[in-house]
């Protein structure tokens, strides 16, 4: 509920003259704050401090905050076309657009000293007794405000916790830190802890734990750390990982979630990183997409080309002539029912040679994981169907 602050005595308005931020009277006889300049016509030298609802506002002082206005909006208009350009962003559809009550303006100046929300163009206080998020300390460079920082680090799927809960102890050398007497009732309380844990607490610390040495194996981002981790305690909490190993079902997530996120791994890659074998992995990823309601799309050609390219020391003219290769290739419809690590492979192949930094065959094949029967396949169509022989041929020689 928006109030005025009627509680300000009017000797404010005996000065001769003042500034911003002082307090009127609007048009409903309320008392509000105004950024405009006034002046204290000499007929009213005496205002009743309580007699508030007969005043009426001076012609004079209206005339005079108009010209003081006028001025104002010049001055502004010239320095921003002078120096910069002022502009308002629109709201975007869907979003709440806070608006005076009284005025109906959209624009509001914060009091972080007395914790109010107040609009600036009528001076109603909009809200009261705000929370000041901000820290109460003093830091000047970032060692300091890391040094003095009493937060805990944010809540994340990727602990089984979500890194909020309670741990007695680090350790056992941890309770010889304490004195004797101490000593075995810290134990006590250690033990009924571990006791109290619930079943789905411990199979999710087992199964992050294995997760998080897989994403640095298989040197994945942590967005695609927190979604995998996100999925699998989804999948506790539905009961698919019963009878089923953690581990299957932890790589087919992250087989899932690579790929829709752009960054995919081939399914050696992730059996490697798990020791899982492949058809394990498959007929996860099947049941957890199917039981999850996920909808995975063929993963892209050219979403491997980067990875591969570093692999292969490759440099980014490279890189980007490859990408050049695979939409040319798109638009000609010649992707469709091809592998996609094949298709990188030989995209990477030709551009390689294309860039006078070619690579055997076979160095090709070894990072990619195909073989050099593949990559000579597909190398023959692109090379074929996209006119590119001759001058592969010229660069060969």
């Amino acid at each position: 509920m928006a109030r005025h602050p009627t509680d300000l005595c009017t000797m404010l308005l005996l000065l001769d003259r003042y500034r911003t931020q002082h307090y009127v009277f609007n048009s409903c006889n309320q008392l509000c704050v105004t950024s405009k300049l006034y002046t204290m016509p000499e007929e009213h030298d005496s205002v009743p401090r309580r007699e508030f609802d007969s005043y009426q506002v001076p012609e004079d002082w209206e005339e005079d905050g108009e010209s003081e206005e006028t001025e104002n909006q010049e001055e502004t208009s010239t320095v921003a076309a002078e120096d910069y350009e002022l502009r308002q962003e629109e709201p975007e559809e869907g979003d709440m657009v806070l608006t005076c009550p009284e005025c109906e303006s959209q624009r509001f100046e914060e009091d972080s000293a007395q914790g109010e929300l107040v609009c600036v163009e009528c001076g109603t206080i909009i809200d009261e007794d705000r929370i000041d998020d901000s820290a109460e300390y003093r830091a000047f460079n970032e060692a300091e405000r890391e040094k003095k920082a009493r937060a805990g680090q944010p809540l994340t799927y990727t602990k089984h916790d979500m890194g909020v809960s309670t741990e007695i102890g680090k350790g056992s050398g941890e309770l010889y830190k304490v004195s004797g007497e101490k000593r075995a009732q810290y134990y006590r309380l250690r033990k009924w802890h571990k006791r109290l844990t619930k079943s789905k607490d411990r199979n999710l610390g087992f199964a992050l734990s294995e997760l998080n040495s897989m994403i640095s194996n298989l040197n994945l981002p942590e967005s695609v750390h927190e979604e995998v981790a996100r999925l699998y305690e989804k999948a506790v909490d539905q009961g698919l990982v019963r009878g089923r190993s953690m581990e299957s079902i932890i790589s087919a997530l992250l087989y899932i979630v690579a790929r829709k996120q752009g960054t995919p791994r081939t399914l050696d890659e992730i059996s490697d990183a798990s020791g899982i074998e492949k058809r394990e992995i498959g007929r996860a990823y099947r049941y957890v997409a199917r039981e999850l309601g996920l909808r995975i799309l063929p993963a892209k050609p050219q979403d491997y080309v980067p990875r591969f390219a570093g692999k292969l020391q490759l440099s980014g003219e490279v890189q980007a002539r490859a990408r050049n290769i695979l939409e040319e290739a798109r638009e000609k419809d010649l992707l469709s029912g091809k592998g996609p690590t094949g298709l990188a492979a030989a995209a990477l192949y030709i551009a390689a040679v294309l860039e006078g930094e070619k690579r055997t065959q076979r160095e090709v094949a070894d990072v990619v994981g195909v073989t050099e029967v593949t990559i000579r396949n597909r190398y023959k169509e692109l090379a074929e169907k996209l006119g590119l022989e001759e001058e592969l041929e010229e660069m060969g020689n």
